[in-house]
């Protein structure tokens, strides 16, 4: 009986021990969340929106984003291999922790969909999406970027949903090498036309 009770006693106290370590690493998770989400509501929500969907038609969309894209873009800005002056402030105090919070905060956020203008089935934003322009040179987005824009994960971002006016002014800055940070992007950017950038722009605007 006496062993009995020494089994329990132990059994009871270990119980004790296990609930204080977990109770410990609660409020330190729930204060890493909450770090992450006061800097998204007082930092990026104002240009990006609270969810990753803002309505700059100027800003990219963040939401659903790969969260490897999204940090290595937070990276090249602070490491001056993308310029953007209010982006360099913005992640000039942040860590690395920091940025692959918000990384991952964006990436687990629904995309909203979206609509082309007037680049749909049989247009030449489509042609050029899914064939490429032959006679310069310029391969189809659909090679790295997927059919539905998806992406391919650590490699090429998701482009469908994005705003066009956004995803038009990064082709123009690949073009002139204002961005300089994916030289890939940089060569395909400098065969077009700016009638095939917008085309292309707005076709990945409805693209799902």
């Amino acid at each position: 009986m006496m062993k009995q009770r020494s089994l329990v006693a132990l059994v009871i106290s270990s119980l004790v021990v296990l609930s204080a370590i977990a109770a410990e690493k609660r409020p330190l998770a729930s204060v890493e969340k909450s770090a992450v989400e006061k800097t998204v509501q007082t930092v990026c929500a104002a240009c990006h929106g609270a969810d990753g969907n803002g309505a700059i038609v100027l800003n990219p969309k963040l939401a659903g984003q790969h969260p490897e894209y999204l940090l290595k873009q937070l990276t090249n800005f602070k490491e001056g291999k993308r310029a953007n002056v209010v982006m360099a402030g913005i992640v000039a105090n942040l860590s690395k922790e920091d940025m692959q919070g918000l990384a991952n905060f964006y990436a687990s956020k629904t995309q909203t969909l979206a609509k082309a203008k007037s680049n749909g089935a049989g247009s030449l934003g489509e042609k050029i999406y899914r064939g490429g322009i032959a006679t310069t040179g310029v391969p189809a987005c659909a090679a790295c970027h997927g059919a539905t824009g998806a992406g391919i994960p650590k490699q090429f971002p998701r482009v469908s949903g994005q705003h066009a006016d956004y995803a038009l002014q990064q082709l123009r800055t690949f073009r002139t090498a204002e961005r300089a940070n994916a030289p890939m992007m940089m060569t395909i950017a400098a065969k077009m036309t700016d009638a095939e950038m917008q085309a292309v722009a707005d076709y990945m605007q409805g693209l799902r």
